[in-house]
């Protein structure tokens, strides 16, 4: 670009800013106007809405001729003589209304002409089709429910930045109807999460986001202080270990829907808060769990979107067939063409990842470097709905060991589009086992991994009052947000992300 294309770019920015700055001024200045008329808009306390924009468009046989009142934001306005048409936009949508001087009064449409694009505005009227074929609403009064005194994006080159969108989410949701559709359906999956768990006979409850030890997952965790206890507490990064404390105490099926908490990175994928269902299930295991998994997806997608098969960044994905399954190392051996089956000692591990160039903490014993294998070779390719079974323990300190082979485990993480969407384990309940697995934990805190687990005390001393045999899952919500929406990243499916201050 050259030195005078830049100045000409300069001169247009600064001339728009001008523009801009004017407008805000007058639109400052007609709410001064206002108020000095003893027409203060924000005095307004009530309106009476009778009915939103898709009752009206979807019931209008019934309504057609009925007097109606809506209320919503004014998104145009187009101004004939003394008639005027104008869109009202409400919870629902836009509906059109028609406005004339002599409905509403020659004062009242004075003041509507003068109305901006963004005012709160409310509208009583007839229900009529157009000529054209538009129902819309023949007003009887229009009044001034609240002045914007900004100018909505779309005026002004639109808010196309995407932090901008994410800081100012408020003014995403008016301008950009998609992304309110998006959290209207984040609702519908968590209302459909719900039905399907009560249906089952769970009980609903909550734990503390605080905890003295952070437990239940393999994260570094937030530190804050508790002044009036003077003691160093943490925000919550599962909700596993305070649920199975109530398997213990008797109940027989729970589970929670609520915020946790990692301090790590920020990716489309991963957000340092974020959303979990984490249940339990008394007399069951990890298959259970499976049935489950599948159950809560397919009616999470038939619920918020009316099918099974759907679309994520172009592929088509079926949550309606059964999903496949797959051991990890059945996965290696298809995506790597290595046996895992065949290694029996951790140096053999090592030697087959420095030959395939895969790092490995000195720690490492077998279980973990089948792990970083599946995670190398495998994982990119489960694109359709996905168990993956038989984890090594290792890497699963909370779970019972497979009869027959204690290197395995009776897990499984469910993938789809290559990633994570659950982790469902036959839960420990051996509180012996539980401590000596806690304690190798430890070991491996001491060496440095910040994420290993720590040594419950109260969780061991609950178990060994004695805990029966039980099946759990956690399930990361954000992600089956995004894939029901097509989302790209996870911030889409957040309403207020976290960002660095502007």
């Amino acid at each position: 670009m050259t030195d005078e294309m830049e100045n000409i770019c300069d001169e247009h920015i600064a001339e728009d800013r001008d523009e801009l700055n004017e407008l805000l001024q007058i639109r400052r200045e007609k709410l001064e106007n206002l108020k000095a008329g003893g027409a203060d808009p924000f005095a307004k306390v009530t309106y009476d809405v009778t009915h939103h924009s898709e009752e009206i468009r979807g019931g209008f046989d019934e309504l057609e001729g009925q007097i109606v009142s809506v209320a919503g934001r004014l998104m145009s306005k187009r101004i004939m003589g003394k008639a005027s048409f104008c869109d009202i936009q409400d919870r629902d949508g836009r509906i059109q209304a028609y406005v004339s001087r002599n409905d509403i009064g020659a004062e009242n449409y004075e003041s509507f002409k003068h109305y901006d694009i963004g005012d709160i505005v409310g509208v009583t009227g007839e229900v009529f089709k157009t000529r054209t074929g538009e129902i819309s609403i023949k007003a009887s009064e229009a009044p001034l429910l609240a002045k914007s005194l900004r100018i909505l994006p779309e005026k002004f080159h639109g808010l196309k930045d995407q932090e901008a969108r994410y800081r100012r989410r408020y003014v995403d949701l008016i301008v950009n109807p998609e992304v309110k559709d998006t959290f209207l359906k984040r609702s519908a999956v968590i209302k459909s999460l719900r039905r399907t768990l009560d249906d089952r006979g769970y009980i609903e409850v909550e734990t503390p986001v605080l905890q003295s030890i952070p437990g239940g997952g393999e994260a570094r965790p937030f530190l804050t202080h508790h002044n009036t206890l003077d003691i160093d507490m943490y925000l919550r990064i599962a909700l596993e270990l305070p649920l199975k404390r109530l398997i213990v105490g008797g109940f027989e099926r729970v589970y929670e829907i609520g915020q946790v908490f990692r301090n790590e990175g920020i990716s489309t994928k991963h957000y340092p808060e974020f959303m979990m269902l984490e249940l339990y299930e008394a007399f069951t295991d990890y298959r259970g769990m499976m049935e489950l998994a599948e159950c809560l997806i397919k009616n999470a997608a038939t619920d918020a979107l009316g099918k099974t098969v759907i679309t994520y960044n172009g592929v088509a994905i079926d949550l309606g067939k059964p999903f496949a399954v797959m051991t990890m190392t059945e996965a290696v051996l298809k995506y790597a063409g290595v046996d895992f089956g065949k290694i029996k000692t951790d140096a053999e591990a090592k030697a087959l990842a420095d030959k395939h160039n895969i790092e490995y903490a000195a720690t490492d014993k077998k279980g973990n470097i089948l792990n970083l294998f599946f995670g190398a070779y495998a994982e990119e390719h489960l694109i359709q709905p996905t168990f993956i079974t038989e984890y090594p323990v290792e890497i699963s300190p909370l779970t019972k060991t497979k009869p027959g082979d204690p290197e395995l485990v009776e897990r499984f993480e469910l993938f789809i589009t290559a990633r994570e969407f659950a982790n469902a384990y036959s839960e420990l309940n051996d509180p012996i086992d539980q401590r000596r697995r806690f304690e190798y934990q430890e070991t491996l805190r001491a060496a440095g991994d910040e994420e290993a687990h720590r040594i419950d005390e109260d969780f061991l001393l609950a178990m060994e009052y004695g805990m029966p045999p039980t099946g759990g899952m956690g399930m990361g919500i954000e992600r089956l947000f995004m894939l029901l929406t097509d989302s790209p990243s996870i911030r889409d499916v957040i309403l207020f992300p976290t960002l660095r201050p502007s």
